[in-house]
């Protein structure tokens, strides 16, 4: 169901259209479908036309992953309430290079790629605004590389909790260990380790399919200082636009 021209994108829904004035609001509002899917569903594989944006709303998440010649799928991106998925960064409707898969199911804003171009088109303010936020989640790519390739399974445990939580608002979350690791390219008896660890500290507390973030103060001390750095990069670009912690965390 589309949207009406004035009917307004709810607080806690999806920051990225709450940023839009209200011209820019109306131009998508016709076009934006109220839609929902759940926990890993696939919205594309490698190689796919792109045809949706995606634009998550409370606790809704989308997980980018690079897919390997061996199967697995190593996580590069997350997209939450601030920001939206499939084809932002390119123009138009072009082949997926990365999987983008549900990674916490709720409601999303959906609307055809074809709708969203000729939007900007008839808007620089729009299209400025969301090429501010293409420079954003590839900044949050190159911080994911370098996070990878320079900090311990611990300080990225930590920071892919508080990613998370920020994106969503929800500090529990169905999440095995099997799929953190894979997602985060570690050996499933390592990461184990760490999960351990967390939970005896009381920083997080485990049960069958889901693990709940107890103390984020205490991840923020362990994590490296990579979700930081994507904070800070998005209030420099699109102030207001990232959540924190502190924003509201959903019931669940």
């Amino acid at each position: 169901m589309a949207l009406s021209a004035d009917q307004n994108v709810e607080p806690n829904g999806n920051n990225l259209l709450r940023a839009l004035n209200a011209p820019d609001m109306a131009l998508l509002a016709r076009r934006l479908e109220d839609w929902s899917a759940p926990t890993g569903a696939v919205l594309h594989e490698p190689g796919d036309t792109v045809r949706y944006a995606y634009f998550p709303r409370r606790s809704s998440m989308i997980a980018y992953q690079v897919v390997l010649l061996d199967g697995r799928a190593v996580e590069t991106a997350l997209v939450g309430r601030e920001g939206a998925a499939g084809g932002i960064v390119s123009r138009g409707r072009l082949p997926a290079f990365a999987r983008a898969v549900v990674q916490m199911g709720g409601p999303f804003f959906r609307m055809e790629l074809a709708h969203l171009e000729e939007a900007k088109s008839r808007s620089p303010s729009l299209s400025h605004l969301f090429a501010r936020y293409a420079d954003c989640l590839m900044a949050q790519i190159f911080q994911s590389v370098a996070c990878n390739a320079s900090h311990s399974i611990e300080q990225r445990t930590a920071r892919w909790f508080l990613a998370a939580i920020e994106r969503t608002g929800a500090a529990d979350m169905a999440l095995t260990q099997e799929q953190l690791a894979a997602m985060l390219g570690v050996g499933r008896t390592y990461l184990s380790r760490v999960i351990h660890d967390l939970r005896k500290s009381a920083v997080i507390g485990t049960r069958r399919g889901r693990i709940a973030v107890r103390d984020a103060d205490a991840l923020r001390t362990l994590a490296c200082e990579c979700n930081g750095a994507i904070s800070r990069h998005f209030d420099d670009v699109l102030a207001g636009v990232y959540p924190t912690v502190e924003s509201g965390v959903a019931a669940e």
